[in-house]
Protein backbone atom coordinates (compact mmCIF):
# COMPACT_ATOMS: atom_id res chain seq x y z
CA UNK A 1 0.00 0.00 0.00
CA UNK A 2 1.26 3.41 -0.80
CA UNK A 3 0.36 6.17 1.83
CA UNK A 4 0.41 9.30 0.45
CA UNK A 5 -1.80 11.05 2.81
CA UNK A 6 -2.31 11.52 6.10
CA UNK A 7 -5.16 13.31 8.40
CA UNK A 8 -4.41 15.54 11.10
CA UNK A 9 -7.54 16.15 13.10
CA UNK A 10 -6.93 19.45 15.04
CA UNK A 11 -10.51 21.21 15.56
CA UNK A 12 -10.58 19.65 19.23
CA UNK A 13 -11.21 22.33 22.06
CA UNK A 14 -8.36 21.20 24.48
CA UNK A 15 -10.63 21.50 27.43
CA UNK A 16 -8.11 19.27 29.31
CA UNK A 17 -4.99 21.92 29.03
CA UNK A 18 -7.25 24.77 30.35
CA UNK A 19 -6.57 27.64 30.71
CA UNK A 20 -3.61 27.84 28.47
CA UNK A 21 -6.16 26.80 25.26
CA UNK A 22 -8.62 29.67 26.03
CA UNK A 23 -7.26 31.44 23.38
CA UNK A 24 -4.47 29.32 21.97
CA UNK A 25 -5.14 26.01 20.00
CA UNK A 26 -3.92 23.10 22.17
CA UNK A 27 -1.75 21.55 19.08
CA UNK A 28 0.44 25.43 18.92
CA UNK A 29 1.63 24.32 22.79
CA UNK A 30 5.31 24.24 22.53
CA UNK A 31 7.38 21.49 23.60
CA UNK A 32 10.98 22.69 24.46
CA UNK A 33 10.44 24.69 21.16
CA UNK A 34 8.69 23.35 18.78
CA UNK A 35 4.86 23.24 18.24
CA UNK A 36 3.23 20.07 18.76
CA UNK A 37 1.47 19.96 15.32
CA UNK A 38 4.98 20.90 13.82
CA UNK A 39 6.44 17.29 15.65
CA UNK A 40 3.70 15.48 13.86
CA UNK A 41 3.86 17.42 10.92
CA UNK A 42 7.84 16.04 11.17
CA UNK A 43 6.87 12.29 11.94
CA UNK A 44 4.73 12.49 9.01
CA UNK A 45 7.48 13.63 6.88
CA UNK A 46 9.65 11.37 7.94
CA UNK A 47 7.06 8.51 7.22
CA UNK A 48 7.01 9.51 3.32
CA UNK A 49 3.55 11.62 3.68
CA UNK A 50 3.53 13.54 0.67
CA UNK A 51 -0.02 15.29 1.24
CA UNK A 52 -0.83 17.44 5.14
CA UNK A 53 -4.45 17.15 5.61
CA UNK A 54 -5.65 19.54 8.37
CA UNK A 55 -9.39 19.17 9.63
CA UNK A 56 -9.69 22.64 11.91
CA UNK A 57 -12.12 24.54 13.48
CA UNK A 58 -13.23 28.04 14.55
CA UNK A 59 -9.84 29.88 16.20
CA UNK A 60 -7.61 27.55 14.56
CA UNK A 61 -5.93 30.13 11.73
CA UNK A 62 -2.56 29.98 13.52
CA UNK A 63 -2.18 26.29 12.80
CA UNK A 64 -2.37 27.45 8.95
CA UNK A 65 -0.38 30.67 9.73
CA UNK A 66 2.26 28.27 11.31
CA UNK A 67 2.95 26.42 7.91
CA UNK A 68 3.25 29.49 5.78
CA UNK A 69 5.87 31.53 4.67
CA UNK A 70 5.95 35.10 7.53
CA UNK A 71 8.04 37.85 5.04
CA UNK A 72 7.87 40.35 7.90
CA UNK A 73 10.05 37.51 9.66
CA UNK A 74 11.99 36.51 7.19
CA UNK A 75 13.24 39.92 5.55
CA UNK A 76 14.13 41.03 9.45
CA UNK A 77 16.02 38.01 9.89
CA UNK A 78 17.90 38.40 6.44
CA UNK A 79 18.39 41.83 7.12
CA UNK A 80 20.28 41.71 10.69
CA UNK A 81 22.68 39.18 9.01
CA UNK A 82 23.80 37.20 11.70
CA UNK A 83 20.75 35.03 11.94
CA UNK A 84 21.78 32.24 9.17
CA UNK A 85 20.69 29.38 11.78
CA UNK A 86 17.08 30.73 12.67
CA UNK A 87 16.69 31.32 8.83
CA UNK A 88 17.67 27.76 7.85
CA UNK A 89 15.35 26.38 10.81
CA UNK A 90 12.28 28.12 9.23
CA UNK A 91 13.28 26.92 5.85
CA UNK A 92 13.44 23.52 7.08
CA UNK A 93 10.12 23.37 8.94
CA UNK A 94 8.48 25.05 5.47
CA UNK A 95 6.09 22.32 3.39
CA UNK A 96 6.90 22.07 -0.09
CA UNK A 97 3.92 24.30 -2.16
CA UNK A 98 0.55 22.35 -2.62
CA UNK A 99 1.76 19.62 -0.05
CA UNK A 100 -0.96 20.91 3.07
CA UNK A 101 -4.53 21.35 2.73
CA UNK A 102 -7.14 22.93 5.22
CA UNK A 103 -10.60 21.92 5.93
CA UNK A 104 -13.25 22.37 8.08
CA UNK A 105 -14.83 20.77 11.12
CA UNK A 106 -17.92 22.87 11.77
CA UNK A 107 -19.02 21.53 15.09
CA UNK A 108 -17.64 19.46 17.69
CA UNK A 109 -19.08 16.22 16.86
CA UNK A 110 -15.95 13.93 17.55
CA UNK A 111 -13.23 12.60 16.16
CA UNK A 112 -15.19 9.98 13.64
CA UNK A 113 -16.51 13.03 11.84
CA UNK A 114 -13.62 15.17 11.98
CA UNK A 115 -11.93 12.50 9.77
CA UNK A 116 -15.33 12.34 7.81
CA UNK A 117 -14.53 15.90 7.10
CA UNK A 118 -11.45 15.61 5.39
CA UNK A 119 -12.75 12.62 2.47
CA UNK A 120 -12.91 14.77 -0.54
CA UNK A 121 -9.57 15.35 -0.11
CA UNK A 122 -7.98 12.09 0.34
CA UNK A 123 -10.33 10.80 -1.65
CA UNK A 124 -10.44 6.69 -2.86
CA UNK A 125 -6.95 5.58 -1.34
CA UNK A 126 -5.38 4.19 1.97
CA UNK A 127 -4.69 7.07 4.28
CA UNK A 128 -3.21 7.63 7.69
CA UNK A 129 -5.03 9.65 10.68
CA UNK A 130 -2.26 11.01 13.36
CA UNK A 131 -3.56 12.54 16.58
CA UNK A 132 -0.94 15.90 17.44
CA UNK A 133 -1.53 15.90 21.08
CA UNK A 134 0.37 12.17 21.28
CA UNK A 135 3.77 12.47 20.65
CA UNK A 136 6.23 9.54 20.23
CA UNK A 137 9.72 9.65 20.64
CA UNK A 138 11.66 7.52 18.67
CA UNK A 139 13.26 7.19 15.62
CA UNK A 140 12.31 6.03 13.18
CA UNK A 141 8.99 7.80 13.80
CA UNK A 142 5.65 5.71 14.82
CA UNK A 143 4.02 6.26 11.34
CA UNK A 144 7.14 5.36 9.79
CA UNK A 145 7.39 1.62 11.55
CA UNK A 146 3.18 1.40 10.81
CA UNK A 147 3.89 2.04 6.68
CA UNK A 148 6.21 -0.55 6.91
CA UNK A 149 4.07 -3.04 8.42
CA UNK A 150 1.10 -2.36 6.50
CA UNK A 151 3.64 -2.44 3.18
CA UNK A 152 4.72 -5.96 4.16
CA UNK A 153 1.42 -7.12 4.95
CA UNK A 154 0.19 -7.49 0.44
CA UNK A 155 -3.22 -6.64 0.96
CA UNK A 156 -6.03 -4.32 1.97
CA UNK A 157 -6.08 -3.91 5.59
CA UNK A 158 -5.80 -1.58 8.31
CA UNK A 159 -3.20 -0.92 11.27
CA UNK A 160 -3.43 0.18 14.36
CA UNK A 161 -0.44 1.98 16.48
CA UNK A 162 -1.11 -0.22 20.26
CA UNK A 163 1.13 0.13 23.10
CA UNK A 164 0.82 -1.79 26.46
CA UNK A 165 -1.26 0.49 29.89
CA UNK A 166 -1.60 -1.48 32.94
CA UNK A 167 -4.23 -4.06 33.81
CA UNK A 168 -5.87 -1.95 35.94
CA UNK A 169 -6.18 0.96 33.99
CA UNK A 170 -7.57 -0.32 30.43
CA UNK A 171 -10.88 0.84 31.27
CA UNK A 172 -9.42 4.17 30.40
CA UNK A 173 -8.74 3.22 27.09
CA UNK A 174 -9.70 1.68 23.68
CA UNK A 175 -8.77 -1.95 24.07
CA UNK A 176 -7.81 -4.09 21.28
CA UNK A 177 -8.29 -8.23 21.11
CA UNK A 178 -5.20 -10.61 19.94
CA UNK A 179 -5.72 -12.53 17.13
CA UNK A 180 -2.84 -14.63 15.39
CA UNK A 181 0.84 -12.87 15.89
CA UNK A 182 3.38 -12.43 14.10
CA UNK A 183 6.87 -10.61 16.15
CA UNK A 184 5.18 -6.97 17.33
CA UNK A 185 2.02 -7.22 14.33
CA UNK A 186 -1.00 -9.37 15.20
CA UNK A 187 -5.12 -9.51 13.99
CA UNK A 188 -6.89 -7.34 16.09
CA UNK A 189 -9.60 -9.93 17.05
CA UNK A 190 -12.74 -6.99 18.23
CA UNK A 191 -11.94 -3.45 19.77
CA UNK A 192 -13.62 -2.67 23.12
CA UNK A 193 -13.87 0.93 23.87
CA UNK A 194 -13.22 1.50 27.57
CA UNK A 195 -14.34 -1.61 28.95
CA UNK A 196 -15.48 -2.42 32.24
CA UNK A 197 -13.24 -2.86 34.91
CA UNK A 198 -11.80 -6.61 34.52
CA UNK A 199 -13.66 -7.57 30.93
CA UNK A 200 -10.35 -6.26 28.36
CA UNK A 201 -9.91 -8.74 25.95
CA UNK A 202 -5.97 -7.59 26.22
CA UNK A 203 -4.29 -4.90 27.67
CA UNK A 204 -2.99 -3.22 24.33
CA UNK A 205 -4.57 0.08 24.16
CA UNK A 206 -4.96 1.90 20.38
CA UNK A 207 -3.28 4.78 20.27
CA UNK A 208 -3.23 7.92 17.94
CA UNK A 209 -1.59 6.57 14.95
CA UNK A 210 -4.04 4.91 12.11
CA UNK A 211 -3.80 3.45 8.62
CA UNK A 212 -7.11 3.17 7.87
CA UNK A 213 -8.69 2.22 3.66
CA UNK A 214 -10.73 5.12 2.36
CA UNK A 215 -14.28 2.51 3.23
CA UNK A 216 -14.15 3.93 6.14
CA UNK A 217 -15.53 7.20 5.05
CA UNK A 218 -18.85 5.32 3.62
CA UNK A 219 -19.58 3.97 6.99
CA UNK A 220 -18.65 7.38 9.06
CA UNK A 221 -21.78 8.84 6.69
CA UNK A 222 -24.34 7.30 8.29
CA UNK A 223 -22.56 6.17 11.68
CA UNK A 224 -25.09 7.08 14.37
CA UNK A 225 -23.71 8.84 17.72
CA UNK A 226 -22.04 6.91 20.46
CA UNK A 227 -20.19 7.47 23.56
CA UNK A 228 -20.18 11.28 24.80
CA UNK A 229 -23.25 12.04 21.77
CA UNK A 230 -19.73 12.12 19.15
CA UNK A 231 -19.33 10.28 15.90
CA UNK A 232 -16.72 7.70 17.27
CA UNK A 233 -13.67 6.60 14.49
CA UNK A 234 -13.61 3.08 16.79
CA UNK A 235 -17.39 2.58 16.25
CA UNK A 236 -16.94 2.90 12.59
CA UNK A 237 -13.87 0.78 13.04
CA UNK A 238 -15.54 -2.16 13.93
CA UNK A 239 -18.08 -1.58 11.02
CA UNK A 240 -15.00 -1.88 8.66
CA UNK A 241 -13.36 -4.93 10.69
CA UNK A 242 -16.33 -6.40 9.20
CA UNK A 243 -15.64 -7.00 6.08
CA UNK A 244 -11.64 -5.71 6.14
CA UNK A 245 -8.75 -6.89 8.23
CA UNK A 246 -7.65 -5.06 11.27
CA UNK A 247 -3.45 -5.56 12.50
CA UNK A 248 -2.50 -3.64 15.26
CA UNK A 249 1.30 -2.91 15.62
CA UNK A 250 3.41 -2.81 18.87
CA UNK A 251 5.85 0.60 18.12
CA UNK A 252 9.19 0.89 19.04
CA UNK A 253 9.14 4.37 20.91
CA UNK A 254 7.84 6.81 24.18
CA UNK A 255 4.48 7.38 23.58
CA UNK A 256 3.16 10.87 25.45
CA UNK A 257 -0.10 11.93 25.94
CA UNK A 258 0.33 15.86 25.72
CA UNK A 259 -3.57 16.93 25.94
CA UNK A 260 -2.93 16.54 29.92
CA UNK A 261 -1.31 18.01 32.05
CA UNK A 262 1.01 16.06 33.58
CA UNK A 263 2.25 14.26 30.15
CA UNK A 264 2.64 18.07 28.88
CA UNK A 265 5.36 18.46 31.43
CA UNK A 266 6.46 14.94 31.04
CA UNK A 267 7.32 15.51 27.45
CA UNK A 268 8.80 18.98 27.58
CA UNK A 269 11.52 16.82 29.88
CA UNK A 270 11.58 13.65 27.84
CA UNK A 271 12.16 15.68 24.33
CA UNK A 272 14.77 18.31 26.32
CA UNK A 273 16.52 15.51 27.56
CA UNK A 274 16.95 14.03 23.98
CA UNK A 275 18.17 17.07 22.88
CA UNK A 276 22.37 17.18 23.46
CA UNK A 277 22.27 20.63 23.34
CA UNK A 278 19.94 21.07 26.45
CA UNK A 279 20.48 17.47 28.39
CA UNK A 280 23.00 19.21 30.35
CA UNK A 281 21.85 22.26 31.53
CA UNK A 282 18.06 20.44 32.15
CA UNK A 283 19.55 18.32 34.23
CA UNK A 284 21.28 20.65 36.49
CA UNK A 285 18.10 22.82 36.29
CA UNK A 286 15.86 19.56 37.58
CA UNK A 287 18.91 18.92 40.19
CA UNK A 288 17.72 22.04 41.79
CA UNK A 289 14.31 21.04 42.44
CA UNK A 290 14.73 17.20 43.17
CA UNK A 291 17.10 18.51 45.82
CA UNK A 292 14.14 20.51 47.81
Amino acid sequence: MKIRKAVFPVAGLGTRVLPATKAMPKEMLTIVDKPLIQYVYDEAKEAGIEHFIFVTGRNKGVIEDHFDRMFELDTTLAARGNKKAEQDILARDQPAAGATSFTRQQAPLGLGHAVWCARDIVGDEPFAVVLPDELVLNTPGCLAQMIEAANKLGEKSNVLAVEAVPEDMTHQYGICGVGKRTGKMFEVDGMVEKPAKGTAPSNLSITGRYILQPEIFKILETQERGAGGEIQLTDAMRALAKTQKFYGLEFEGERHDCGSKPGFLRANIAYGMARADLRDGLRAEMKKYLEK
